[in-house]
């Protein structure tokens, strides 16, 4: 059974580097070289999505747009 939900602690070294929980990896199938990106509002926090979530999303606003 997949869990839908976890819940981390990372910590922030020294080069403000984190590494992400091997939980939360597998979750969201992160692999070494993936690009995510980080999303910040100070009121709110910050949130991390992988680069391809963001991608779809602008597929869908652009309505596939093709490289022609």
């Amino acid at each position: 059974m997949k869990k839908n939900k976890y819940v981390g602690i990372c910590k922030v070294g020294e080069k403000g580097q984190i590494v992400i929980p091997k939980e939360a990896r597998e979750m969201f199938d992160i692999k070494p070289g993936d690009s995510v990106i980080i999303l910040c509002n100070k009121k709110r926090g910050m949130a991390l999505v992988k680069s391809n979530v963001i991608e779809n999303i602008g597929d869908e606003i652009l309505g596939g747009v093709s490289n022609e």
